[in-house]
């Protein structure tokens, strides 16, 4: 606006001038000017039963198909996971590749069958959404007909994931269900690819392995001799025996799992572990949070009830050791490894090298000298050799009064024998079964199951109590029988 000297005020006319958008004439005119689009598929099924391998298949040759067809489009790939779930794309290998590709440049559009096909978990999906749509690139769902790069698309989306989101909550509870009601029945479910010892016969049942079943005695067997699991460890890949994974490395943590695991005495401990998210499927160790179920003599064992609660008794033992003050190793390298202890403070004698001027020897000496910076102890270091002569003195001091020793050792076997447990493991298992049957019952309603659990738990206690007992009685009585039978067949000293 303009004011002239009478005040009368005047338009501009403004002229406006368009620039239109340049083209590249850098370039000739040519078909690359409009190439084709870098078009990929992704394919998933959740599990890999046939019908749903067959589906599988016929996703990546529908889609293949599809795009090779269409002439404006290039085939970049079909991206698909088998036997995976949609609730997380942690473990779907194929579906990461693809969105890697996709930053890459390598891809500009993908094509999937269904919301439900790409993702369950809204989070994930609406993540991977925004994230190519910030790059340009769009996913086209064709069963829900919708394009990402359309304005109403992540609306559809997110209301169609909740759905599907639901539905897969609803599906992992059903499952849940499922299980619950298997584990009632008493039907175990184990997967035996890395099962050392065992695989399924026709019916789905356990049956032993001949030659991994001799792998696990070998390992039951030593760690019983005093052998530690490191050492068994170390033979087992000496020898060169595969892990049931098929792998040559063994590690004191599959030995430690070996040796506790029920399942090799014909018995199965029903959910160990419970899921705590059914979109992350993590999982953590049953510590009560949910019932367990114990199913005795399941199926064919590998090693007798007796040896392995006699494995659990001295995985225990050697456990406790290994907790005192002064931090004990468990060694089984010698025969007096662990036999020796000391009579002024009661810990354990340890073998060294001892180089005193000059002069090497092998002695035992207080393991409170060695790891303590006060010595507590004042008993001295002994010598092997005095140390082996003592042992030698005692066995033949035996053998000169054998019938002496013999009569005792006979009243030490009836007094084990008569030391019988209050309440008999047979009466334990009746009251515990009786008490199951209610808690069945009272599990519809509600009504007294924390109580009745309670006395399931405690009696189950008892019962692990009186075997233990027993098995460490006969253990008594055979240790006992094997000084006999030596001391009946020694017929003149040791030297």
């Amino acid at each position: 606006m303009w004011t002239g000297q009478r005040g009368e005020s005047l338009v501009m006319n403004k002229n406006v001038m368009v620039i239109p958008a340049r083209k590249n004439t850098a370039l000739p005119v040519t078909e690359t000017e409009n190439p084709k689009l870098k078009v990929a598929a992704y394919c998933r099924v959740s599990t890999d039963s046939e019908e749903q391998a067959t589906s599988y298949e016929t996703q990546v040759e529908h889609y293949t198909n599809f795009i090779k067809n269409n002439p404006d489009w290039e085939l970049a790939g079909i991206f698909a996971d088998s036997g995976i779930s949609g609730c997380s794309t942690k473990n779907r290998t194929q579906f990461n590749r693809m969105i890697e590709e996709c930053l890459a440049g390598k891809i500009q559009m993908v094509i999937t069958k269904s919301i439900r096909r790409f993702a369950r978990n809204t989070f994930d999906c609406l993540k991977y959404i925004r994230l190519l749509k910030d790059k340009n690139i769009p996913i086209l769902f064709e069963k829900e007909n919708i394009n990402t790069l359309n304005s109403s698309g992540e609306f559809a989306i997110t209301l169609l994931l909740s759905l599907a989101q639901q539905e897969s909550e609803s599906l992992s509870k059903n499952v849940k269900l499922g299980l619950q009601y298997h584990y009632q029945q008493g039907k175990v479910q184990v997967n035996h690819t890395r099962f050392l010892g065992y695989t399924k016969n026709e019916n789905g049942n356990l049956i032993i392995d001949k030659n991994q079943a001799e792998i696990v005695k070998r390992i039951f067997r030593e760690y019983l001799e005093g052998a530690s699991m490191d050492k068994i460890a170390r033979g087992l890949e000496r020898d060169g025996i595969l892990t049931g994974a098929g792998n040559t490395k063994w590690h004191t943590s599959g030995i430690n799992r070996i040796l506790r695991n029920e399942k090799y005495m014909g018995d199965a401990l029903l959910q160990k572990t419970v899921t705590t998210d059914f979109l992350t499927k993590n999982r953590i160790v049953n510590n009560g949070s949910v019932p367990q179920y114990y199913v005795e003599d399941d199926h064919e064992g590998i090693i007798s009830k007796e040896t392995f609660m006699l494995v659990q008794e001295e995985l225990v033992r050697r456990r406790l050791f290994q907790k005192s003050e002064n931090k004990r190793n468990y060694s089984s390298n010698h025969p007096f490894s662990q036999r020796i202890f000391c009579g002024e403070c009661g810990e354990i004698y340890r073998r060294i090298h001892w180089n005193n001027r000059g002069k090497k020897s092998i002695v035992w000496r207080c393991l409170s000298c060695l790891q303590t910076s006060k010595q507590t102890c004042k008993n001295r270091t002994i010598s092997e050799q005095d140390l082996e002569n003592a042992v030698v003195q005692a066995i033949n001091l035996l053998l000169n009064q054998r019938e002496n020793f013999l009569e005792i050792l006979q009243g030490n076997i009836k007094k084990v024998l008569s030391n019988s447990d209050e309440l008999g493991i047979d009466e334990i298992d009746t009251q515990i079964k009786d008490l199951q049957n209610q808690l069945l019952q009272t599990a519809k309603n509600g009504q007294d199951y924390d109580k009745i659990g309670s006395e399931i738990l405690r009696l189950q206690g008892l019962k692990e109590q009186a075997q233990s007992t027993a098995l460490q009685r006969d253990e008594d009585v055979r240790k006992i029988n094997e000084i006999c039978e030596f001391l009946q067949q020694q017929d003149t000293e040791l030297t």
